[in-house]
């Protein structure tokens, strides 16, 4: 599976690239001999080249954001005049384009009852069962299929998370009544692999109510799962960064010269924490113990 997987998105990356003029990404995506799968140079490159960018499998505005952040793209709100807003109030739609490519799973979102679910995450300050939730309306709606995150990494959660996981269940089932294990295997692959949305600001005046927001609230406007990015394994010093312009379609860019073979890694975590810190946050957040060269030295 993980080769078929691998195959057929590359061939997708390499027809988008094709169409904008591009050659394919200098990138192949290959087994580890101790992380998995990851994602290797096939050729040097240079600080600062881009990559590769890629649109999420499935994201989700920050609660506090709804009516400020596109539902669908997590763009910014450019004014108050709510030209974009969806009649219900619920959410914010930043173009038609954006409003039409949600329909289906808004539909689907707008016809169940979510307050008892929304009312769980927001007293726990929950943030991926939202995620999990736009899944499970992107499945009924027909937008995706239901295993379409089973090639990402599998979780190694604790069994008081799991256990969380199931009283979520509870209320999503408690809306959807479908049964099964899937909530679970879902969130566990969203908590392993999802990205915090944080938008680089389009001007002087963004930057500093951005400043100003981050010291009152979290910063980020959303979450979004992505497949090839997702295959970047950690590293505390990495060598390749993925950044967010305006929405949430990702660009992955080299910090430094790369030589060819040599694996993309990226930092999961703020890598400004100390080792103690680092190692605590990447065991109990995403089930592994580092051993990167900065990691190993004390750093």
């Amino acid at each position: 599976m993980f080769h078929h997987f691998r195959r057929r998105f590359l061939c997708t990356a390499a027809a988008a690239a094709a169409a904008r003029g591009a050659g394919p990404p200098p990138i192949r995506v290959a087994l580890t001999e101790s992380s998995g799968r990851g994602v290797f140079a096939t050729r040097p490159i240079a600080a600062g080249e881009v990559l590769h960018s890629a649109q999420p499998l499935v994201s989700h505005p920050s609660p506090s954001l709804l009516h400020e952040v596109c539902y669908s793209c997590l763009r910014r709100k450019a004014g108050s005049d709510g030209d974009g807003d969806d009649s219900s109030g619920s959410c914010y739609f930043c173009s038609d384009a954006c409003r039409e490519h949600s329909q289906g799973f808004h539909g689907v979102d707008k016809k169940a009852d979510w307050s008892l679910f929304d009312d769980h995450c927001s007293s726990r300050g929950l943030k991926y069962p939202h995620m999990a939730k736009r899944l499970a309306c992107m499945v009924i709606s027909g937008a995706v299929s239901a295993d379409c995150l089973h090639i990402l990494q599998p979780a190694r959660l604790h069994q008081g998370t799991l256990t969380e996981m199931e009283e979520e269940f509870a209320l999503l089932d408690s809306t959807f009544r479908k049964a099964g294990e899937w909530y679970i295997n879902v969130l566990a692959r969203i908590r392993i692999n999802a990205f915090r949305i944080e938008l680089v600001a389009s001007s002087y005046e963004d930057l500093l109510s951005s400043a100003v927001a981050s010291v009152a609230c979290d910063a980020a406007v959303g979450n979004a799962v992505y497949m090839l990015p997702s295959f970047y394994n950690h590293d505390c010093d990495p060598n390749t960064h993925i950044v967010w312009l305006a929405s949430a379609y990702a660009r992955l860019k080299a910090l430094r010269n790369i030589e060819e073979g040599e694996e993309l890694r990226i930092c999961y975590i703020d890598a400004s924490m100390d080792v103690n810190a680092r190692q605590r946050i990447l065991a109990d957040g995403f089930g592994f113990e580092c051993r990167c060269q900065r990691c190993l030295s004390g750093d």
